[in-house]
């Protein structure tokens, strides 16, 4: 029994650098997330105040006229764009509208992922120096305790800043992404009533 113990302590403490290493990379990747989303809010509001305009508006009777004045930058206003153009294919609609779910998919893996092992990583961290600070604590060697105490403490505080960063970026992406499918269906709709009556 002691040597399953003691192969289970030695891959415990064996995961602690692989886990700290794990946590350090994705407090980076979630500074970096920070700074993207920053620059997708001001792309989002450029590009509400140019939709939110053209939904109250928009009817079949000047479908085509409104698209036109569409930019061509943001991913929504180019699939807008394309929506209209292709009257003619069901199908290809259908296919620019799932386009967009892969790509929105894609974007919120980052932030899905962040949430998720944030406290999994934080977790693991936590608990795998508290065996080596009880084993210092039984000795007497305090010094050895408080340093796999703040080993532990400081992985908990990473992993759930880590979390955090990816769970608020998951939350407004999904409402932009959400809101944005909403018109592009609108106008898939309207697109299919005025030219397959």
């Amino acid at each position: 029994m002691n040597i399953i113990s003691n192969i289970l302590y030695w891959i415990s403490t064996g995961l602690l650098v692989p886990v700290i290493i794990l946590l350090i990379f994705f407090f980076i990747r979630s500074i970096i997330l920070i700074g993207s989303f920053f620059g997708e809010y001001m792309a989002e509001r450029r590009t509400s105040a140019i939709i939110d305009p053209l939904v109250k508006t928009l009817g079949t009777d000047n479908l085509e006229s409104a698209t036109e004045s569409l930019p061509s930058g943001p991913t929504v206003t180019q699939a807008i764009k394309e929506i209209v153009a292709q009257k003619d294919n069901h199908a290809r609609i259908d296919l620019i509208l799932s386009e967009y779910e892969i790509a929105a998919d894609r974007n919120l893996a980052l932030p899905k992922t962040m949430t998720k092992m944030g406290p999994i990583l934080g977790l693991m961290g936590t608990l795998i120096p508290m065996g080596p600070a009880l084993v210092g604590l039984a000795t007497g060697d305090i010094a050895s305790m408080a340093y796999n105490m703040q080993v532990a403490f400081a992985t908990t505080v990473v992993g759930l800043v880590v979390s955090a960063i990816g769970f608020i970026t998951q939350h407004v992406k999904e409402r932009w992404f959400v809101r944005n499918l909403t018109v592009m269906e609108f106008v898939a709709q309207l697109t299919k009533d005025k030219y397959h009556k």
